[in-house]
């Protein structure tokens, strides 16, 4: 979890640069194109769906980099503990916001699909080149808070009521008892740009050749 009051900037996009990159990026901008087009600026139901995906790569990922280092007998340099921590935060996220959007049958049947259909491409995706899925999810994150970003501007415009914080995100973030949506919403973008962060650092760390490195801290 990010402390939502530590400073972090987030105006920030990583060039792309080669096939891998074109690759997680492209896929990147066909999944926001499906949100854009089925959620539109139904950002609390938009968010649920995108938290259920984005709780899939720390998973995925801490799982093979942990049978990665049993299988070579070598130190993951601090790479589970944080993939694992993303993947618990994401689920955290979408937590709050099921209390938030209450989506209906058609939406949870939707989410369900995404879930098991990601769960799988990534899968495969992080067995036949880490480096891509990393970049993959720092550009999903990047994303992410574009997103919550204007989700921030539908608040501030009014269009979105600032209901209170569910009592779970006050517990989770350490928000005032009289938190709203606003605060949850900049909170979960502040965590969205720690994980855009930590994933271009490790796509980086691939790229460069070295197999594990140092940059999970």
């Amino acid at each position: 979890m990010t402390d939502s009051t530590s400073p972090r900037p987030l105006e920030i996009h990583h060039p792309v640069s080669g096939l891998s990159d074109r690759i997680a990026r492209g896929t990147t901008l066909a999944l926001r194109f499906l949100a854009d087009t089925f959620f539109a600026k139904r950002y609390g139901n938009r968010a649920i769906v995108l938290e259920t995906v984005a709780a899939v790569p720390g998973m995925v990922g801490g799982m093979l980099v942990h049978l990665r280092c049993l299988r070579w007998m070598i130190d993951d340099h601090g790479w589970i503990r944080t993939l694992l921590d993303e993947a618990e935060n994401e689920r955290m996220h979408l937590m709050v916001f099921l209390e938030i959007a209450k989506p209906n049958l058609f939406e949870r049947f939707v989410i369900l699909t995404v879930q098991a259909l990601f769960f799988v491409f990534f899968f495969a995706l992080y067995l036949f080149s880490s480096r891509t899925a990393h970049r993959l999810v720092g550009y999903f994150e990047e994303e992410a808070v574009v997103s919550y970003t204007r989700y921030l501007a539908e608040i501030d415009a009014g269009r979105v009521e600032n209901i209170a914080a569910p009592q779970l995100a006050i517990d989770y973030w350490h928000l005032p008892a009289q938190a709203r949506l606003r605060d949850v919403v900049l909170a979960v973008r502040l965590d969205e740009a720690g994980h855009r962060d930590v994933n271009h650092g490790f796509a980086d760390v691939l790229a460069r050749g070295d197999k594990l490195g140092s940059v999970a801290h």
